[in-house]
């Protein structure tokens, strides 16, 4: 797509949205409803795009890129209503008579760039919100799973008319920058990595263009000594290896307290075998990684520590094994780059000081996990670390609650998102005073005297 023919797709789209047609209740809802519709008709095509560029298993597909979506469809559909209507909020004595109320409004024309760890689910949710909030949408599907993006791009052309919401395909490197210098979009919504989501920043700052940048980040589970190391285990394989790893709130590496470290060890190991076999190749529940370069760059981090499960690599099949690395130290390759894939490092702490020091050697990650049934220790991590979000006994779940913003923090990403929370990501909060006119206080109005001074400091203290 050529610069021409997206400027005019953009022009399109700014008077559309300058005729306010996106701004009903009504329209919106619509829209939302298409959606869905479009969604249920193309789940095969979804499923089989996802088989092509991750081999993804049909279970993982429907819960995390087809059902999840149901869910923030749903969610909007049935609170649309009430999350429009201005929100009536106090009014201090000194502005009386007054009310005071937040106006929801849509920001106008905003960029969805989507990655490829979930190529569908990633740039709809998002869009979702945007459609909720009365904007018109360009999106930009990631070009590393075009049989996805390809579908993303004809349902939204049969869905949506070219001025409402349109896909612009292409290199993320090439197409990124060519939309965001020559275009001010009102707002700009990134998921990938952290050096991308830089530049997306930078090259925003331009126009003053806000920008949700959900990024990642080195995400750790800690299982210390009083966890329930079964159901741990369980947990933790299914996070860390669902689809094979490439999941921005995935596990990133694991902290175990030093007493319960050989024991959960093997019952990792005996779990990935329950999950996926002795040889996980063949396993129609396991994944594959998305390119050859993620595959080389993954293959690096296997010389880190030692390989005790896993770590076979079969590069024309894009797989690596479900994969743990003990004997991991922290100046190891595997330690200071997010490893996104199904490789597990391990390290052993036996204090909870020790345990923080090594978080905060990358500190901000997006999500943490804790398995514990120690009350204090449960405190002491989730007032004692900065993370987006995260699970107590449990892993990855939390961004499936459509009540809870998802989100970064620091190095993880800025800005939040999911049902009510992507409906006032995507909106201007418009704070407005309606002052009556029975009654006009002289307090503020010159001549300042010094009773009107002692009456402000009376109301203002």
């Amino acid at each position: 797509m050529t610069l021409e023919t997206i400027k005019k797709s953009f022009d399109m789209k700014r008077e559309f949205f300058d005729n306010g047609w996106t701004r009903s209740y009504e329209f919106r809802i619509e829209q939302l409803k298409k959606l869905k519709s479009a969604i249920q008709n193309n789940e095969k095509e979804i499923m089989e795009a996802l088989y092509l560029d991750l081999h993804k298993p049909e279970f993982e597909a429907y819960t995390s890129e087809i059902g999840i979506l149901y869910e923030e469809i749903n969610e909007a559909l049935k609170h649309l209503k009430s999350w429009m209507k201005p929100k009536k909020v106090t009014t201090p004595l000194v502005l009386q008579p007054s009310q005071s109320s937040i106006y929801y409004e849509p920001l106008g024309i905003v960029l969805i760039i989507g990655p490829w760890n979930y190529p569908f689910q990633l740039v709809l949710a998002p869009l979702i919100g945007a459609i909720a909030a009365g904007n018109c949408v360009l999106i930009k599907p990631s070009d590393q799973t075009p049989n996805v993006s390809n579908l993303v791009t004809r349902m939204i052309a049969e869905i949506f008319a070219e001025d409402y919401i349109s896909v612009v395909q292409g290199p993320g490197a090439m197409v990124g920058p060519m939309l965001i210098d020559q275009f001010r979009f009102d707002h700009i919504f990134f998921t990938g990595s952290a050096a991308v989501g830089k530049e997306i920043a930078r090259m925003a700052a331009a126009h003053l263009t806000p920008v949700t940048l959900e990024l990642g980040g080195k995400s750790p589970v800690i299982v210390d000594q009083s966890a329930n190391l079964d159901v741990a285990a369980k947990r933790l394989i299914w996070a860390k290896f669902f689809n094979a790893g490439q999941t921005c709130v995935c596990p990133d590496y694991l902290l175990v307290h030093e007493s319960v470290k050989e024991d959960f060890i093997i019952k990792m190991k005996e779990t990935i075998i329950e999950y996926f076999g002795e040889d996980p190749i063949r396993s129609e529940s396991f994944g594959r990684i998305v390119n050859d370069r993620r595959v080389e760059a993954l293959k690096k981090l296997l010389n880190s520590g030692k390989i005790i499960h896993g770590g076979q690599v079969v590069e024309d099949q894009k797989y690596i094994a479900p994969t743990l690395i003990d004997a991991v130290n922290m100046d190891d390759l595997i330690m200071n780059e997010e490893v996104f894939g199904p490789i597990l490092p391990i390290i052993s702490y036996s204090t909870l000081n020790e345990a923080l020091a090594i978080i905060r050697q990358n500190r901000y990650p997006l999500a943490l996990y804790l398995f514990t049934e120690n009350d204090a220790n449960e405190k002491y991590f989730i007032e004692n670390v900065e993370f987006g979000g995260g699970c107590i006994n449990n892993a990855m779940i939390h961004l499936v609650n459509t009540g809870l913003p998802f989100g970064g923090v620091g190095n993880s990403g800025t800005g939040r998102y999911h049902a009510k929370y992507s409906f006032e990501t995507f909106s201007h909060h418009k704070s407005v005073v309606k002052t009556g006119n029975w009654l006009d206080p002289s307090l503020r109005y010159a001549p300042y005297k010094d009773s009107k001074l002692g009456l402000a400091k009376r109301f203002m203290k």
